[in-house]
């Protein structure tokens, strides 16, 4: 399984702890991290980039960047999310009350 061997790196993950991020990567072999982001590339290529035939890298990329911000995160209803928009589905989540967490440890 290809887990990024540059994003494995040592000095990859001593640049993320310098900067206070945690790495979300899963055990090798483990494949669950790329499900999400093979699935919206999958419904990009096929909802978008393939129904298109653009003249240049820019054309592509205004494009692309128009369906995710204004159709995938703001129209598209995803069935992850209750079958809401993202953009929809994090100001619900932002409006609701924090969780509790103890203080022991």
């Amino acid at each position: 399984m290809d887990r990024g061997s540059q994003y494995a790196s040592h000095e990859y993950q001593a640049l993320l702890k310098r900067h206070g991020i945690v790495c979300s990567m899963s055990r090798k072999g483990n494949c669950w991290d790329n499900s999400v982001m093979e699935r919206f590339f999958l419904n990009l290529r096929m909802g978008r980039v393939w129904q298109r035939d653009y003249a240049n890298h820019d054309e592509a990329i205004r494009d692309i960047t128009g369906y995710i911000v204004g159709f995938y995160n703001t129209c598209r209803l995803h069935s992850k999310l209750n079958y809401l928009p993202p953009v929809i589905y994090e100001r619900q989540m932002a409006a609701k009350q924090p969780i509790l967490v103890s203080e022991k440890t």
